[in-house]
């Protein structure tokens, strides 16, 4: 049985859920062609739906029933579901294996229970479920399929992750969940992150600042990947990366106090990161030429879940 949905109503929605929602990726967009665009607009679209069930709904029994349902479709390879029918048909025409979309709700599932970080172990798995399994779809969905990039496409997804993480500390901390590993925030509860008094605030920063070197890795490490994308892909993630990376570096000129306010990078901003991404491509040897080879060591912590 195949899935049929309308073309018009799928791009149009996947469009407006994009400009509100990921308004980074929205923005380095632009500099894809439109058969990538419209694959990474769709791809968007999806994995936002299934973050979404994690934190819809009046019950957490609720939420994971949903989840559940998106995890059968998928499996079943059908679905009644607008956006999941789209998403199937999407993984389909870009050969992406549908297990990585299965990891994807399998770490959405986690947050629907308690959420308390124990380890930077521990971090990386879940980093790696919900946003490494985005970034090896993404480099799929524009057309690269060699095994030796992947690891490259993980490592951005992760790096954004954190910095994401970071970046919405007390927002999370709001709806009960703590991401920062344990040992770094001497076990604090989540409401104790929401405005750290004058005890937790040195240790707190600390943390942060941590968690941020930790994304610079994957950063660096994801860029050295950018050569196996096509030349309009490489552009685009690399905006996309380099604005969303600044969501960190302005987190440490306010010295890594997320609690005064919500980190947002500005359209000049964006205007001008996107102008010093272009020019400094001339110079990025690895926007050219391939890495020699990956760092395994980065990921140690979850080797036993990539499907490659």
């Amino acid at each position: 049985m195949s899935n049929k949905v309308s073309t018009h109503s799928n791009s149009s929605s996947a469009e407006s859920i994009l400009a509100s929602k990921g308004k980074s990726f929205h923005w380095a967009r632009r500099l894809l062609g439109k058969v990538h665009s419209d694959r990474a607009t769709r791809l968007y679209r999806l994995c936002r739906y299934i973050d979404d069930l994690g934190d819809e709904g009046n019950s957490i029994e609720f939420s994971r029933q949903k989840l559940l349902d998106a995890k059968n479709a998928i499996s079943l390879g059908y679905s009644d579901n607008e956006v999941l029918c789209d998403g199937l048909n999407l993984i389909n025409e870009c050969r992406i294996d549908k297990n990585i979309l299965l990891d994807l709700i399998a770490g959405v599932d986690s947050d629907t229970q308690q959420v308390r970080i124990e380890n930077k172990d521990a971090l990386l798995r879940y980093c790696y479920q919900v946003a490494g399994t985005v970034g090896l779809m993404m480099s799929m969905a524009l057309d690269t399929h060699e095994e030796a990039a992947y690891p490259f496409a993980i490592d951005l997804g992760i790096a954004m992750q954190i910095t994401n993480i970071c970046r919405d500390i007390k927002e999370d901390a709001l709806v009960n969940r703590r991401y920062i590993p344990s040992g770094l925030v001497k076990n604090l509860e989540p409401i104790s992150l929401i405005f750290p008094n004058d005890q937790q605030i040195n240790f707190v920063r600390d943390a942060v600042a941590k968690l941020l070197n930790c994304a610079e890795k994957y950063y660096a490490s994801g860029e050295r990947g950018l050569s196996y994308l096509p030349l309009k892909a490489r552009l685009s993630i690399l905006v996309a990366a380099r604005v969303y990376r600044e969501i960190g570096r302005e987190l440490r000129k306010q010295n890594y106090e997320y609690w005064h306010r919500r980190v947002v990078i500005s359209t000049p901003r964006k205007i001008a990161i996107t102008i010093q991404s272009l020019f400094a491509i001339l110079f990025n040897v690895n926007f050219w030429k391939h890495p020699i080879k990956h760092d395994a060591t980065l990921h140690r912590a979850f080797l036993d879940k990539k499907p490659f």
